[in-house]
């Protein structure tokens, strides 16, 4: 009995020796301590053995049983750490790897050119002024020289909500409310961007909504002069150092007089090309003095105070700065056209 032990302890210690992972080496645990394992057996074959014989094969037994139960303890803590080593070999970053690059969002061009007029006029002295998109029919038309029943009004076909409340064609509403809340004292310099709605054909030069921005001065001794010096530092600030503006003459209701303003091409130098269409000019936008009668309604003296006004819309300023020859462009979310933009 004492040669079957040590046989057996030397078979399992080689077995355990071999194992190759933690399942083999819990059937190798199984086979030799479980209750049915060749240790087991031979402990129950001891009642043949002599009473001096017994103690001495017990002992044996179990400094067998100890010995495989150590092997096997040894070998699982070898075979646990080479498999914590293994999933962090399998896991490893490589920190000096590139990582994803973070895709950068930038202006959408109607953005960088409102913002870019905005920079500008907020550096000459002019604040931001902002106003309703559902508009009364008074601050939109009548408040501006436009009564009712005026022909001028069907120059702006209109998105009415109900007989007398719109959604606003131009944002001189927001100059007629400003000048309410300055009560008739000046001086008023402000500028006003934001959306408009009229009821149009969209195609590629027109759009039912699009932007505007409209600039207005009212003081004491303003003149001509002083809109004409405005236009022109806007102008060179937005199409170049070298350009030039032209004055047309014009009507608008809510000024007197009134202007087309064109600036000199900035592709062929006033030479004639495609994109001033030969006449050496672009129109940008239309502008005049205050009207008296607008003055009198927002609770100015027209005989103390002047003022002028402008307006233009930043699609075009956009469309004529980068070359872009389909205003649906801009509304049409296509990320190759929109990422070639970015606001230096």
């Amino acid at each position: 009995m004492q040669d079957q032990l040590k046989q057996l302890q030397q078979e399992a210690l080689s077995s355990i020796e071999n194992a190759s992972d933690l399942k083999s080496l819990n059937e190798i645990r199984v086979s030799y301590l479980g209750k049915k394992g060749p240790i087991t057996e031979a402990l129950r074959g001891m009642g043949k053995l002599s009473a001096e014989e017994r103690p001495k094969m017990g002992a044996l037994a179990n400094e067998v049983r100890e010995s495989i139960a150590a092997s096997i303890a040894a070998k699982q803590e070898g075979l646990e750490a080479a498999a914590v080593e293994a999933k962090l070999a399998s896991e490893t970053i490589d920190v000096t790897l590139p990582g994803n690059p973070v895709l950068i969002g930038n202006h959408h061009p109607i953005t960088a050119v409102i913002e870019e007029i905005e920079d500008l006029f907020l550096s000459m002295g002019y604040s931001i002024e902002e106003g309703p998109e559902v508009e009364t029919d008074y601050y939109n038309f009548e408040a501006l020289n436009l009564p009712k029943g005026h022909p001028a009004r069907d120059m702006q076909d209109s998105f009415y909500i109900t007989d007398e409340v719109l959604l606003r064609t131009h944002t001189s509403p927001v100059q007629a409310r400003t000048m309410k809340k300055y009560d008739g004292k000046g001086p008023v310099k402000i500028i006003c961007p934001g959306k408009v709605y009229r009821r149009d054909s969209d195609d590629a030069t027109h759009s039912h909504q699009f932007t505007q921005i409209e600039g207005l001065v009212v003081d004491e001794n303003i003149s001509m002069s002083d809109l004409k010096g405005t236009l022109e530092v806007f102008a060179r600030k937005m199409f170049g150092d070298d350009r030039e503006i032209r004055l047309r003459p014009s009507f608008f209701p809510f000024t007197e007089p009134s202007v087309e303003v064109d600036v000199s091409c900035f592709s062929c130098g006033g030479k004639g090309c495609s994109v001033c269409k030969g006449t050496g000019w672009i129109e940008i936008l239309g502008a005049g003095m205050v009207h008296p009668n607008v003055l009198e309604m927002a609770g100015f003296d027209s005989k103390v105070y002047q003022g002028f006004a402008f307006g233009m819309g930043p699609e075009r300023i956009a469309m004529l700065k980068y070359g872009i020859d389909d205003i649906r462009h801009f509304y049409t979310n296509d990320i190759r056209f929109l990422k070639q933009f970015k606001r230096a």
